[in-house]
């Protein structure tokens, strides 16, 4: 047996609707699944033309998690400390950059030349952090 892709990764958030403004309108990733399960909304994005790959923007809460697990996960996310993180390539970092700064987005570091490319970190409304980089073809 071998795995052969991620399909899915989830992070959370406090506010679906907010992360759709964010990851869709600020990002300008694309709404993959936006489902009501009943039990909770299934809210997936992805990268343009990459739907095999979902980011799921779940809100902490039942079925996952109990309603006092789910209250302490969102303290920690309020305090940036709940680890979770995405990395995303782009083909100009210094653009990108330059286009989520224009749009208010929460910087942490600019654009900096490392050994596999040209990166820098956001953070999305959530406390989440996210490495956008432009990477050097593999030698």
């Amino acid at each position: 047996m071998t795995m052969n892709s991620i399909s899915r990764s989830q992070i959370y958030v406090l506010d679906q609707d907010e992360a759709l403004d964010f990851y869709v309108g600020k990002l300008g990733l694309e709404v993959n699944t936006d489902q009501d399960l009943g039990f909770m909304r299934w809210l997936t994005v992805n990268v343009p033309g990459d739907p095999e790959h979902e980011i799921l923007l779940e809100k902490p809460g039942p079925p996952a998690l109990d309603p006092a697990t789910a209250e302490q996960v969102r303290e920690l996310l309020t305090k940036g400390a709940m680890g979770g993180w995405l990395c995303l390539t782009t083909d100009d970092a210094r653009k990108t950059y330059e286009d989520l700064l224009a749009k208010g987005v929460d910087i942490t570091d600019e654009p900096t030349e490392r050994p596999y490319g040209i990166d820098f970190g956001i953070r999305d409304p959530f406390g989440n952090r996210i490495r956008i980089g432009q990477m050097y073809p593999r030698a």
